[in-house]
């Protein structure tokens, strides 16, 4: 049995929720996490490290995902959307997910780094 998994992540801005006059930012990410192994594996915990554009950096750390705490089968994809709020209209997001396999061995997953800007913004 071997456990791996692959994560890939959508950002966007959420304009209708932001106040770029108070230096508030929304922005949603979409993540797709596809089992690639050959043996189920549940996320137990993720971690983030979010940085934004004046360097700041928070880490947040938490049991599950959206609430949950999925059971991804073997050629299986589990998606979920989530928001993350900045005070400057640039930032960073990456991190892991814990996960277990279903032969009990636990694994970590890297979540490749991507960027939180505002549409037609370069950095």
């Amino acid at each position: 049995m071997v456990n791996t998994m692959t994560v890939e992540v959508t950002p966007r801005y959420i304009e209708e929720q932001s106040d770029p006059t108070r230096s508030q930012y929304v922005f949603a990410y979409t993540v797709r996490i596809r089992n690639t192994g050959t043996a189920a594996a549940q996320v137990i915990s993720r971690h983030w490290v979010i940085t934004d554009g004046d360097d700041k950096i928070q880490e947040v750390r938490g049991l599950g995902i959206v609430g949950e705490q999925p059971l991804i089968a073997a050629g299986d994809m589990y998606e979920y959307t989530s928001g993350c709020p900045l005070n400057t209209p640039f930032g960073t997001m990456k991190g892991s997910y814990h996960c277990v396999g279903e032969n009990g061995v636990p694994f970590d997953v890297d979540i490749p780094e991507f960027i939180l800007t505002l549409p037609r913004t370069l950095h």
